[in-house]
């Protein structure tokens, strides 16, 4: 009985020595993830992720937690985007790391506001929200200056005002299911208040 106690004792210190020596995950390659934008997303985003049709996001900058996390609910089709779910397709998880990685690894440059008009109200409800309509402040999620918080909660400085506007317009319609949280927020506002937070998006910093 002695003798398989000190066994079983050698077999755990093993086991527990094994687990301590696994191999730390790979880091992503910023290389593989320039190629992959050169060659998939580029087209679309140009090649380094920055400001390209305002139809489409800015990459530059963007958490590559949320990135992957993206990406991967675009494969899977949680995310519905049929050229999205094409693209997302044909990457690998170590590819979507690696493009992700190479995104984040870039500085986003600076937006601006369009409407002047409208900035005193986005920057009402970025800030404190709408709260006789129980509408939360965008900052609490997305942070005071737009940095957001990986992997949840994207960066939103110096977004495009029309695609800001376009998800949440996705949101409060349904077609965007990939967040309860964002659908039951953008339910209760209007295309006016839509429109004036999206604006103001763009021009923080």
């Amino acid at each position: 009985m002695k003798n398989a106690a000190f066994l079983l004792m050698g077999l755990v210190f093993t086991v527990a020595a094994s687990a301590s020596e696994a191999p730390a995950p790979a880091k992503p390659d910023l290389n593989k993830g320039q190629a992959i934008s050169a060659q998939v997303c580029s087209a679309c985003h140009t090649a380094d992720g920055s400001r390209g049709s305002p139809a489409n996001p800015i990459l530059q900058g963007q958490h590559a937690d949320y990135l992957v996390k993206q990406l991967t609910e675009f494969k899977s089709g949680k995310r519905d985007n049929a050229v999205m779910k094409g693209m997302a397709s044909t990457l690998s998880e170590e590819d979507m790391k690696n493009v992700a990685a190479f995104y984040a690894s870039k500085q986003a440059k600076p937006g601006f506001a369009k409407d002047k008009t409208l900035v005193t109200l986005g920057e009402k409800i970025y800030r404190g929200g709408i709260a006789e309509r129980q509408i939360p402040a965008c900052a609490g999620c997305h942070s005071p200056n737009g940095a957001g918080i990986p992997a949840q909660y994207p960066r939103l400085a110096g977004q495009h005002s029309d695609y800001t506007e376009l998800q949440l317009n996705s949101f409060r319609a349904g077609k965007r299911g990939n967040s309860v949280q964002m659908t039951a927020i953008a339910a209760k506002m209007n295309d006016r208040e839509i429109k004036a937070v999206a604006d103001y998006i763009a021009g923080l910093r």
